[in-house]
């Protein structure tokens, strides 16, 4: 399977953390889609030219948590990452579009602020706060994101949550979500390397932005 990513964008560690838990292997094709070149041979795989995009025997599927479902629903063994009860899905499936539609977006919005060296807005910060809030509200109730197990929403929330680091959001009023943090890493093989890469390429790109 191949699999075109970023190494320093969130979206695309969800599938790269969900293939370490299923123990299934994909082909890591580094992108960026602000070179020409790139952009232009990805976009006769994907219209949308955008990443992440994985490549299964031909068969393309973009956009993160899409690629997520479809390699936990193709490839786990037990519905344990996707439970297939209703009400534990639909949990899960809150919470995955909470990520991207209201922590990720919020993120997002500050870091991308930050990168043009200008400071976020009272209005924009208070936004972040409020869904960092939510979250420690989440892993307060349970052990996990949405359920007394690890989930699919945990790996895609994961990486959400460790890009706070772009923008150096002190996590320590959240004694929850770092508990969670650490309980969810030790459930990924390999969790600790995979972060140090990431973490590298995300310093070696701010220094590029200073």
């Amino acid at each position: 399977m191949d699999y075109y990513y970023s190494t320093i964008s969130p979206p695309c560690h969800s599938a790269i953390l969900l293939a370490k838990k299923l123990g299934i292997t994909l082909n890591l094709k580094k992108t960026n889609v602000h070179d020409p070149v790139e952009r232009d041979a990805l976009a006769k795989i994907n219209p949308q030219h955008t990443i992440p995009t994985l490549v299964d025997d031909g068969h393309v599927v973009w956009e993160s948590y899409a690629i997520v479902l479809y390699l936990v629903e193709k490839y786990a063994t037990d519905d344990t990452l996707y439970p297939k009860d209703p009400k534990v899905r639909s949990v899960v499936n809150q919470r995955l579009f909470f990520d991207i539609g209201t922590l990720y977006k919020n993120i997002i919005a500050n870091i991308g602020v930050l990168l043009k060296k200008e400071q976020p807005s009272d209005e924009a910060k208070q936004k972040l706060k409020q869904a960092i809030d939510l979250l420690e509200q989440f892993v307060s109730e349970r052990s996990y994101a949405a359920a007394d197990h690890l989930t699919v929403a945990d790996l895609c929330l994961i990486g959400t949550v460790k890009s706070l680091s772009w923008m150096q959001f002190d996590l320590e009023p959240y004694p929850a979500i770092r508990a969670w943090v650490d309980r969810v890493a030790a459930e990924i093989p390999g969790y600790e390397e995979f972060r140090k890469e990431v973490e590298a390429a995300t310093l070696a790109y701010i220094a590029t932005r200073q």
